[in-house]
């Protein structure tokens, strides 16, 4: 009778500690899940802010081909290389496009059509960094305007 107190008494000394154990386990366990919870977190809000700012440049894009398509003999006057200072006339939506689209660079070039029919090509080219560290995005848009000459 003694022997076996002795050995249940052994048995319950050596199950001691165990219920912290696995309380300590649990919480590392739930730490890693809301760590990585958070990491998806922070990774969805840098690509809804990436997704605002390509919906920014197409806006950009579409207002400015609407602009041209009403103004087919000027088309030459919207030409302006990637950092150069806009013209006249597209001084305002390039004002508009770098306020919506902080450290924009923007490249518009006009190829007139071959023949007197044919459609001229524009190319519209908007790029943008949104952090230092990141790589540059861009946003291109090839459009044809018939009509233009």
């Amino acid at each position: 009778m003694k022997t076996r107190r002795f050995l249940v008494s052994t048995r319950m000394k050596a199950q001691q500690g165990i219920a912290l154990l696995e309380a300590l386990l649990a919480i590392v366990i739930l730490a890693i899940g809301v760590i990585g919870t958070v990491g998806l977190q922070a990774r969805s809000v840098s690509a809804l802010a990436d997704a605002g700012q390509r919906v920014e440049a197409a806006i950009a894009a579409n207002k400015l081909l609407g602009v041209m398509n009403t103004d087919f003999a000027n088309l030459n006057g919207y030409t302006v290389a990637a950092g150069a200072a806009p013209p006249a006339r597209l001084a305002a939506w390039h004002a508009e496009t770098v306020r919506q689209i902080p450290g924009a660079s923007i490249a518009v070039a006009v190829t007139p059509g071959a023949a007197a029919a044919a459609p001229a090509t524009v190319d519209i080219t908007i790029s943008w960094r949104r952090k230092a560290d990141t790589p540059t995005n861009s946003h291109r848009i090839v459009s044809y305007l018939a009509g233009s000459q």
